[in-house]
C-alpha cells in the first residue's frame, strides 16, 4: 500500500457510478500503511537536530495527512453506493455483493435488514393492523390514568391566573401607598408622630386606651393646603389619601388639582405631568 495506489482508487471511484471491487482488507491495509508512516516519522524526528525544521519529518507529515484525506474521500464516495445497493437488495432486486470490504459488507447487511423491517412496519400500518392496536392501548391508557392528572393540571393552571390578576389589581394601590407614605414622611419631622400639628392632644391616645370610658375630644379639622398643583395622570394609580385628608382616585388621563405635597412625588415618579 502506498499513496499512489490510494490516489488510483480514488480516481476510479469518482469516475464510475458502480462500486469498484476492492479487497476485503482494503481499509485495514490503509490503516497499517498510515501507522508505518507515523512510526517512520518518529524515528526521523529522533535523528533530526530540529524535528520541526527537518525536511524528512515534514515530508512524512504531509504524506500522512494526504493519505488520511484520500481514504476518507474514498469511503464517503463508496458509502453512498453501498446504501443504493442495499435498497435494491431489500426491494428484491438482485444486487452484486462482490468487491465490498469487510466493513462495507457489515454495513450492507445491516442496511438490508433495517430497510426490510421498516417496510414491513409501513405495510402493517397501511393494513391497519398495527395502528388499530396501538390506538386502543393509547386510548385505554389515557382513560384510566390520564383523567385525574389532567383535572389536577387544570386546577393548577387556573390558580396562577387568579393570583396574577389579584397582583395586577394590587399594583396601583401599592404604588399609591408608597406615594402617600413618602408624602407623610416628608411632612413629619424626624421622631415626631404623623399626627403632630393636627391639633390633637399628645395624651389623647392614653385617654382612649385607659379604659375609663371618658370620651376624648375630637381633633379639629386640619386646614386645607393652600398650595395646589394641576396635573395630568399618565398611568393608573388608584386611590391615595392627600395631605388635605381627601381621597383621590387617580386614573390615567385624569386632570386633577392636587396638594403640592402629593403632586410632587407623582411628577417625580413620572406618574403625572404638571400642567401650566
Amino acid at each position: 500500500m502506498n499513496l499512489d495506489e490510494l490516489r488510483s482508487v480514488q480516481s476510479k471511484e469518482r469516475s464510475k457510478d458502480s462500486l469498484q471491487h476492492l479487497r476485503e482488507s482494503f481499509y485495514a491495509d490503509v490503516g497499517s500503511y498510515i501507522c508505518d508512516l507515523r512510526e517512520e516519522r518518529e524515528r526521523a524526528a529522533e535523528r533530526a537536530d530540529d524535528p520541526f525544521d527537518s525536511a524528512e519529518v515534514n515530508r512524512l507529515t504531509d504524506e500522512i495527512q494526504t493519505a488520511e484525506e484520500v481514504v476518507e474521500a474514498i469511503y464517503e464516495r463508496r458509502v453512498g453506493k453501498v446504501v443504493k445497493r442495499a435498497s435494491l437488495a431489500a426491494a428484491g432486486i438482485p444486487a452484486d455483493e462482490e468487491g465490498l470490504t469487510n466493513e462495507e459488507q457489515t454495513l450492507f447487511a445491516d442496511l438490508v435488514d433495517r430497510i426490510e423491517a421498516n417496510k414491513s412496519t409501513v405495510l402493517d400500518v397501511l393494513a391497519g393492523t398495527e395502528s388499530t392496536s396501538g390506538s386502543e392501548d393509547t386510548t385505554e391508557s389515557e382513560t384510566t390514568t390520564g383523567s385525574e392528572p389532567a383535572t389536577e393540571g387544570n386546577a393548577r393552571d387556573s390558580e396562577p391566573t387568579e393570583s396574577t390578576s389579584v397582583a395586577e389589581d394590587d399594583r396601583p394601590s401599592a404604588e399609591a401607598a408608597a406615594i402617600a407614605g413618602s408624602t407623610d414622611d416628608a411632612d413629619s419631622p424626624s421622631g415626631e408622630s404623623p399626627n403632630a400639628g393636627s391639633g390633637e392632644s399628645p395624651n389623647a391616645g392614653e385617654r382612649a386606651s385607659s379604659g375609663t370610658g371618658e370620651e376624648t375630644e375630637s381633633a379639629p379639622e386640619p386646614a386645607l393646603s393652600e398650595e395646589r398643583t394641576t396635573v395630568r395622570i399618565t398611568r393608573d394609580i388608584g386611590e391615595i389619601l392627600g395631605v388635605d385628608e381627601r381621597a383621590y382616585d387617580l386614573t390615567s388621563e385624569d386632570v386633577v388639582s392636587l396638594p403640592a405635597e402629593n403632586a410632587g412625588p407623582l411628577i417625580e415618579r413620572e406618574a403625572a405631568e404638571k400642567l401650566d
